[in-house]
């Protein structure tokens, strides 16, 4: 498996496998650039990220590369919020730049396990 990112304040995946996670929306960022170069085979993104802070800066940050006319190399970008209304916005917009995304809302692949 390839290079696979999870931005989510408290899930992670429940089969274990390799991902290099975000907690905040800050981390996301600075996550993303430091694979600017690099394919991100899988972004999982959730909306809420605690308190005030969402994925919109990730989002954002995908926004302007396409507008530069370099997005970033992404196989897929899966959205398994649990805000039905941010989710789509988020996939709305993305979808918008020409960045292929799914809504993976339920996903049995991510969970509660970090107590």
């Amino acid at each position: 498996m390839g290079t696979v990112i999870l931005i989510d304040d408290l899930r992670s995946f429940v089969d274990g496998r390799p991902a290099e996670v975000a907690r905040t929306s800050a981390e996301g960022v600075e996550l993303l650039r430091r694979h600017r170069a690099d394919r991100i085979d899988e972004l999982w993104l959730d909306h809420d990220l605690g308190g005030e802070d969402t994925t919109w800066p990730v989002v954002e940050l995908l926004e302007l590369a396409a507008f530069e006319q370099h997005p970033f190399d992404v196989g897929v970008v899966l959205i398994h919020s649990a805000n039905p209304p941010g989710g789509a916005k988020m996939l709305q917009a993305l979808r918008r730049w020409g960045y292929p995304v799914r809504l993976a809302a339920g996903s049995p692949l991510v969970g509660y396990i970090d107590g």
